[in-house]
């Protein structure tokens, strides 16, 4: 005998198969690298969403802002971020991605302290442009640090993790900021700034305690001579970022038009509203990794690309006849309609992952975040006006319309990955 066997000579499959992790163990993050991420995740995310979910109420009350004033605030922020993505991210690309994102973090803890200072609509709209740039050149290195610090076979499914932990987060966040304002006190709401800030230097600080990157190859193809083009003439790259960015407006339907939908179009009850948010969380926190899971190269992030276009249509179908139906009936209707756009939420995610893992220069992989958010934006800027007017004033054409936009746009997404495959094969450094 050799060992291996039992005496009757029959295989011992005790001996030889692996033991099976526990469902619980596979919730886990699978390496320490992964696990303290997905912590400083959930850091990030308690402080923003403390602040974020009572920044109405703070920007009214304590600032002395209009609902007019904040969102302008918010769009020209937002627009600023447009045309800092791609600076931002050569910068990361120059001086490190960790310490980019390191220092930005810091930026933006000590940003948080001055809020209580803030006062009027001058001051407001320099604080949300200077906020936005900083931040954004903390996604541009995190969005890299994370590319270059895990394997090509780790990169997609520890991204999961770090999503479901966000959304741990935000909840977290949540329910502190909701407390805030139960007290209907000034004072308290005044402090939440400060809470928020103390958070997120505990998250700067974690993140200068995460291992450096591997140091990047510096190789490139002959004809590049010394200089990469930039990201933004990898125009395939752009379109496909385009058509994730379209993908990615089922966050305009789960967040604005079902909401408003169900408000205005249906008579299922206003509290639905809690139990489709809960329902949306528990999904993205449970079933993340899994969506995740195998999206190792371009044609499987083709693949979570079309299933997730597949639950978009699905939650438009479903949701359009919900403007007839009553009662029970309805309350489930509008229910599944934001069950499946959570799937179709979970399946973009992936997909844009294994993209922007696969199609992203070695050398230039925080520039290419910044090109991939210039993409995303341009993809779906225009989703909140036009989704909602087609939904509510045009019904079910409305709806119809809607899923054509998301099925025509994923259509051209097969052809623009290989042409970013081809553009990478010409220009790209070694991996």
């Amino acid at each position: 005998m050799d060992g291996t066997g039992t005496e009757d000579g029959t295989e011992d499959r005790s001996r030889s198969a692996p033991p099976r992790e526990s469902w619980w163990r596979r919730q886990l993050p699978p390496s320490p690298l992964a696990r303290s991420l997905s912590v400083q995740s959930i850091l990030f995310a308690v402080g923003e969403g403390t602040f974020i979910t009572g920044s109405a109420v703070f920007f009214t009350q304590i600032v002395g802002l209009s609902p007019a004033q904040v969102g302008i605030g918010l769009t020209v922020a937002g627009i600023t971020s447009f045309f800092f993505a791609v600076p931002s991210g050569k910068l990361a690309d120059r001086v490190g991605t960790r310490r980019t994102w390191a220092v930005s973090a810091f930026l933006t803890s000590a940003l948080y302290l001055v809020w209580p200072f803030i006062h009027g609509f001058t001051a407001y709209l320099l604080m949300m442009v200077v906020l936005e740039v900083v931040s954004q050149a903390g996604w541009s290195g995190r969005g890299a640090y994370t590319l270059d610090i895990f394997t090509r076979e780790e990169r997609v499914e520890s991204q999961a993790f770090m999503r479901a932990a966000l959304n741990i987060g935000f909840t977290l966040g949540a329910l502190i900021g909701g407390l805030a304002l139960a007290t209907d006190s000034d004072a308290v709401v005044r402090a939440v700034p400060i809470l928020t800030g103390a958070i997120l230097l505990a998250n700067a600080w974690w993140i200068t305690r995460l291992p450096d990157p591997p140091a990047r190859a510096v190789t490139t193809h002959a004809d590049d001579a010394t200089i990469k083009p930039a990201a933004l003439k990898n125009r395939a790259f752009l379109a496909l970022m385009t058509g994730d960015g379209v993908l990615g407006t089922n966050q305009v339907l789960l967040n604005i038009v079902i909401p408003l939908w169900l408000v205005e179009e249906t008579d299922a009850p206003r509290v639905l509203l809690a139990w489709l948010f809960g329902t949306n969380t528990v999904m993205a926190v449970l079933l993340q990794v899994a969506a995740a899971r195998g999206v190792d190269s371009v044609a499987r992030s083709l693949r979570a690309s079309y299933i997730s276009a597949g639950f978009f249509v699905l939650s438009c179908a479903i949701v359009l006849v919900t403007h007839d139906t009553l009662g029970w009936l309805t309350i489930f209707l509008v229910w599944l309609g934001h069950v499946t756009v959570t799937g179709a939420e979970l399946f973009q995610s992936a997909g844009s992952w294994g993209f922007q893992s696969e199609l992203t220069d070695p050398d230039q992989r925080a520039e290419y975040q910044g090109a991939a958010h210039i993409g995303h934006t341009a993809g779906s800027v225009w989703a909140p006006a036009l989704f909602t007017w087609l939904a509510l004033e045009q019904g079910s054409l409305g709806w119809v319309v809607i899923a054509a936009i998301v099925v025509v746009s994923t259509l051209t997404m097969a052809p623009s990955a290989r042409a970013a495959e081809r553009y990478l094969a010409r220009h790209g450094s070694a991996a």
